[in-house]
């Protein structure tokens, strides 16, 4: 993939992930109106068991035929390419449909004695057919991605999100649903009903692209057999499978702990409940908002150093790693500084919440270090290191795990623990990550560059903090005007400055 190609789909699923997130932002509002704090607590507890499952069906997949598709793609390899995908297609829809009876099955004992609030297993019954067609749209979105289709699954997954928030919405108030039970199954049914027309479109746009003139030409010298081209992909998948199960597991765990841990500290479920939904569910909704970007470079960056990788281009292997770091790095600073200088502005503007600054103060201090940490995550998973990933993916979820165990237990702290637990963690992955990534490539960050990042992040926290207590327009044009100035006065300040010092 070459740099403009890159860099043109990493632009093209920011911005259409941009929408993406911005639905995802205006659907966790409504949530938050329908669910009450509550509601979103025990919606927020049941989401890691569908992330467990999803994991455990289809964890790494896209990464792999990603990466298996990018080869096959330059090759001008279309049969064995085709051939893969129809292969895995079989054993994934299979595997999945195994999965999500076995899911049903267990509901009640899932609902009542691993998320211990009974109100959840309608929902978990819910998720089953979701977990079906995640499973297979992951094949295809791997696919779309190797083959540079990009845009295919960021507009689909824009449709998708569209229809789950209009039935969400068009189910409560049809049916005047009031009772939380009632209310987070709806929303997992919407779930999946949203999973499913998203991997029917998938399906059709995979058969058109198959379709085409194209791909009835292969420079194939040999056709593999099934087996081996399954083999080829959970060869890269199970690794990664293990790693996003394990860690999943360990996140999945921290987050069922944390009601509980907060009852030992002396707090009533319901105010648990509604202290997690305050925190998890609405204030990391708003400090991981512009973590929509660094996913958009991690989709289309496993592929390109693979690639990279494949041919022996290391010099632009090591060009493309510090692009990325440096792009995380800076994204997350700016995030860091619109959120401690402006905490109660954005949980008014998005939330309509005046409890939330502690909050997004404290998570916002994490956001440097956990999107450079999702990034070097994603750089391992590109240059073949799933070993090292699984590992230290396995070492900061046990570490987070035992730090929530701890912290949130203590009355003082009480849910401000998850907070401390995600700013240390991240540091731990990103000294492991970057350790490790040294060793393959050459990799210098100038002081004097980190210098300036943090001072004209400094000076862009103060000129925010004036300005919100000078201007009087209406709130939201208030809003959203402090909003874009701070991203866009840090990021030109940086721009011009780095200008200027290269020119010397």
């Amino acid at each position: 993939m070459s740099k403009d190609n890159f860099l043109k789909n990493s632009l093209i699923l920011t911005l259409v992930n941009s929408t993406t997130g911005i639905l995802k932002f205006i659907f966790a509002i409504i949530l938050s109106k329908k669910l009450g704090s509550e509601g979103m607590g025990l919606y927020g507890l049941i989401m890691p068991i569908y992330d467990l499952f999803c994991c455990l069906i289809c964890g790494g997949l896209i990464a792999a035929i990603s990466k298996e598709s990018s080869i096959y793609f330059s090759k001008k390899d279309f049969k064995n390419l085709n051939k893969s995908v129809k292969t895995c297609l079989s054993f994934v829809i299979i595997w999945a449909c195994i999965i999500a009876l076995l899911v049903f099955i267990n509901s009640n004992y899932i609902g009542k004695f691993i998320i211990k609030d009974s109100r959840s297993i309608y929902s978990i019954k819910a998720i089953c057919p979701a977990l079906v067609f995640v499973g297979l749209s992951s094949i295809l979105k791997g696919y779309f991605y190797g083959t540079e289709k990009v845009k295919i699954p960021a507009f689909i997954d824009i449709f998708e999100k569209t229809i789950r928030i209009t039935v969400v919405v068009i189910v409560i108030n049809l049916f005047s649903l009031k009772e939380i039970t009632k209310t987070v199954t709806s929303v997992y049914i919407a779930l999946s009903l949203g999973e499913l027309l998203s991997f029917i479109f998938l399906y059709v746009f995979y058969k058109i692209e198959r379709n085409k003139k194209y791909n009835f030409y292969s420079y194939s010298n040999k056709l593999e057999g099934r087996a081996q081209l399954l083999f080829n992909i959970l060869l890269v998948s199970i690794p990664l499978c293990i790693n996003e199960f394990l860690t999943t597991t360990i996140y999945a765990t921290s987050t069922l702990i944390t009601p509980r841990r907060l009852v030992s500290a002396g707090i009533i479920h319901s105010e648990a409940l509604s202290m997690i939904g305050k925190f998890s569910g609405m204030s990391l909704s708003i400090i991981f908002f512009p973590f929509i970007v660094i996913n958009s470079m991690s989709i289309v960056l496993i592929p390109d150093l693979s690639k990279s990788l494949y041919n022996k281009d290391y010099f632009s292997l090591e060009n493309r790693i510090k692009e990325v770091i440096t792009i995380s790095f800076l994204i997350g600073i700016s995030t860091l500084v619109v959120c401690i200088s402006i905490p109660n502005v954005l949980g008014n503007l998005f939330f309509n919440r005046n409890d939330l600054s502690q909050y997004i103060k404290l998570a916002s201090l994490s956001a440097p270090f956990s999107y450079v940490c999702a990034s070097t995550y994603s750089i391992l998973n590109g240059i073949n290191k799933q070993g090292i990933l699984l590992r230290n993916s396995v070492l900061t979820a046990i570490e987070e795990l035992i730090l929530i165990y701890i912290l949130t237990g203590i009355p003082e702290i009480n849910i401000l623990g998850y907070g401390i637990s995600l700013i240390i963690t991240s540091i731990t992955g990103v000294i492991l990550n970057l350790r490790e990534i040294k060793k393959i490539c050459y990799l210098e960050f100038s002081p004097i560059n980190l210098l300036i990042y943090i001072l004209v992040g400094t000076l862009t926290g103060y000129i925010l903090i004036v300005l919100n207590n000078i201007i009087t327009s209406t709130f939201v044009l208030k809003s959203m005007f402090l909003i874009i100035t701070g991203f866009t006065m840090f990021f030109t300040i940086i721009t011009l400055l780095t200008k200027h010092i290269s020119n010397k």
